[in-house]
């Protein structure tokens, strides 16, 4: 049985409940979370599972099993797990969680200033960046930060749009990231709108209104290999 993932429909939950499905050596299973899976360049939540007697199982790192079909919460060595059925409060660290949403958004604004095929983007809590397939001459600094930060202020509401697999099918041109492809199979594919700006498959926790992301800086531009300039951002706070 699939985790349902509670993130894809409210990516501001901050806690819920739900019941140990299943142990593995890798980590703890649930029938459902808010803890987001590492994947799409953006890294596993972080947080904490709470027993019915307040003793806190602390979550190192979230990650996908693709056999499990599932998403596990990985625990600290050592750490005592909780009991197969038993009935838990899911806690993210949401100061964590908010600033990946914010420089995740912030990354799709990118995309949009930097016309070009992307071949890679990370995000951890303290900086994201994005790899794109562009010569190096064509990429400036100041003027990045500027448009991004102009887009920023904005202040436009996201959206979640879904189609279906045929659709997207249909509309190669949404898929902007040549390394990691929108997952196929289900029948249908998120996408985050932003009016007016970007529209494009993406699984990743987004803000709901793109000035959330407050300012941003870059903080370098590099090469990388042949095909990768690598331009990398903070948030400005």
């Amino acid at each position: 049985m699939a985790t349902e993932l509670l993130f894809r429909d409210d990516a501001y939950l901050q806690t819920a409940s739900a019941r140990v499905t299943a142990l593995h050596p890798q980590g703890i299973e649930l029938e459902r979370t808010i803890f987001y899976p590492l994947g799409g360049g953006q890294v596993g939540d972080t947080g904490f599972l709470v027993r019915g007697s307040g003793e806190r199982i602390a979550i190192v790192d979230t990650r996908r099993d693709a056999a499990l079909d599932a998403v596990l919460h990985l625990t600290a060595a050592g750490a005592q797990p909780p009991e197969v059925g038993e009935l838990l409060t899911l806690a993210i660290d949401w100061p964590r969680r908010h600033r990946l949403m914010r420089l995740h958004t912030a990354l799709h604004l990118m995309s949009c200033v930097v016309v070009a095929p992307v071949t890679g983007g990370n995000i951890a809590p303290d900086r994201a960046r994005l790899d794109f397939d562009i010569d190096m001459s064509l990429l400036d600094a100041q003027r990045i930060e500027r448009e991004m930060n102009a887009l920023i202020g904005r202040g436009i509401e996201t959206e979640t749009v879904w189609i279906s697999d045929d659709e997207l099918a249909a509309r190669p041109d949404l898929v902007k990231t040549m390394s990691v492809q929108p997952p196929h199979g289900s029948g249908r594919v998120r996408l985050l709108r932003i009016p007016g700006i970007d529209l494009q498959p993406c699984g990743g926790t987004h803000v709901r209104n793109i000035a959330e992301i407050g300012g941003i800086r870059v903080l370098r531009i590099r090469n990388e290999g042949r095909r990768n300039r690598r331009v990398e951002i903070a948030l400005v706070d």
